[in-house]
């Protein structure tokens, strides 16, 4: 599973990112600062199960600290979308092909409206941010929309009203963007269509399927950033309109997130505050930093918002569950002896044959039957995980 971090430019987009990685891609205050998108690793965070079974783990896909399990994920920056980048305006549909591989999107918006729809600087003026939210999932739409457009009398005129024909050409065209005949299939359910018969359908009746396809295959996320420059009233009306949106700070993070790795402070990615160390080297200006992030960001919101946002990503969004794969089912270790030594991220309603393959092809091929730790109790193939499931799989 990938994020994509997506935005117009100049909305802190990849300080965000930056935060997230401990990356330095390029960061400046002008459009298209992001040419070609960058690749990093984050990470979602949740409760270890070695709190709950009052053991020590040691991890090895993964980071355990204070008892919080750091799984890996992968994030892609990519470059700031502007209006007409459907139509190839600004670096245009390049952007939005780098968006194809994406499974759930967070979307940077500049919470303040210190930016124009460009990224440009405002000075005398304020933008409303939801013109840019509105604006990005237009350009989504209308991309969608083209691909599926130039050939969709074909694919009507093949399937001949076949809903599961229509499914299956439509996939077909679309699995390049990572969009599958279940997200096909749930759109077309939750779209009030003029009529059921894909041959008739109109230019609105495509639109509304393609945005509904758009918010099934492409889950959005909003991450208000830039929260301690805007006013407690933006997003409060924000809020009030019904729309997802997390608060963040990137600058806050990233400054938090490289203080703890020189040492300064100590700090857990989406914890409620920090703990300054005893070090004689920490200058003045980084203690004055530290206390403006202490006093504008966490004292009022008391996160920064950056990891809310990639939590919400993948436990709501994708809606994901942890498990805890071992090979030892009384010891919870690996052949090395390692306790919980991963853990891995499956949507829910995975089973056990899939948490195998998971772990490798081979092993999911012969698959012959897991042993849930905790009960000691042989599970079949078919066996729904549950959240933090700790799995031992029996293969020939």
């Amino acid at each position: 599973m990938k994020i994509g971090l997506i935005g117009k430019p100049n909305t802190g987009k990849s300080t965000f990112f930056n935060a997230c990685t401990l990356l330095n891609v390029n960061m400046a205050n002008y459009p298209f600062t992001t040419i070609e998108p960058s690749t990093g690793v984050a990470y979602v965070r949740t409760s270890c199960m070695c709190k709950e079974l009052e053991i020590e783990d040691s991890p090895v896909n993964s980071i355990c600290i204070d008892n919080q399990r750091l799984i890996p994920i992968k994030i892609v920056d990519i470059a700031g979308l502007v209006p007409g980048a459907s139509k190839g305006r600004g670096l245009g549909n390049k952007f939005l092909d780098d968006i194809r591989q994406a499974d759930v999107l967070i979307h940077v918006i500049d919470l303040s409206g210190k930016t124009d729809e460009e990224g440009r600087i405002l000075t005398n003026e304020k933008r409303d941010p939801i013109k840019d939210i509105t604006m990005i999932e237009t350009e989504l739409d209308n991309w969608i929309y083209d691909i599926i457009n130039k050939d969709w009398d074909q694919i009507g005129r093949t399937s001949t009203g076949d809903r599961k024909k229509f499914i299956d050409l439509l996939s077909n065209k679309l699995s390049g963007l990572s969009i599958n005949q279940n997200h096909i299939s749930n759109a077309i359910n939750k779209t009030e269509l003029t009529t059921k018969n894909t041959t008739e359908f109109s230019s609105e009746d495509k639109m509304k399927l393609v945005s509904e396809l758009r918010k099934q295959s492409k889950p959005i996320v909003i991450a208000g950033n830039k929260i301690d420059l805007a006013e407690t009233e933006d997003y409060d009306r924000m809020r009030n309109l019904d729309i997802e949106i997390i608060p963040t700070a990137s600058e806050a993070e990233l400054l938090l997130r490289r203080a703890s790795e020189n040492g300064i402070i100590q700090y857990i990615p989406g914890n409620i505050g920090f703990i300054n160390n005893d070090n004689e080297k920490i200058t003045k200006q980084q203690m004055k930093a530290l206390e403006t992030v202490n006093k504008q960001i966490l004292e009022k919101w008391e996160t920064t918002g950056v990891q809310l946002v990639l939590n919400f990503a993948f436990f709501s969004l994708l809606d994901m569950i942890t498990v805890y794969p071992v090979e030892d089912e009384n010891k919870y270790t690996n052949k090395k002896g390692n306790v919980l030594p991963d853990a891995y991220l499956l949507k829910n309603g995975s089973t056990a044959k899939d948490l195998a393959f998971k772990i490798h092809s081979e092993i999911g091929d012969k698959f012959l039957y897991a042993i849930d730790a905790k009960t000691k109790k042989i599970v079949s193939n078919d066996y729904v995980l549950k959240n933090n499931d700790i799995i031992k799989v029996v293969s020939t």
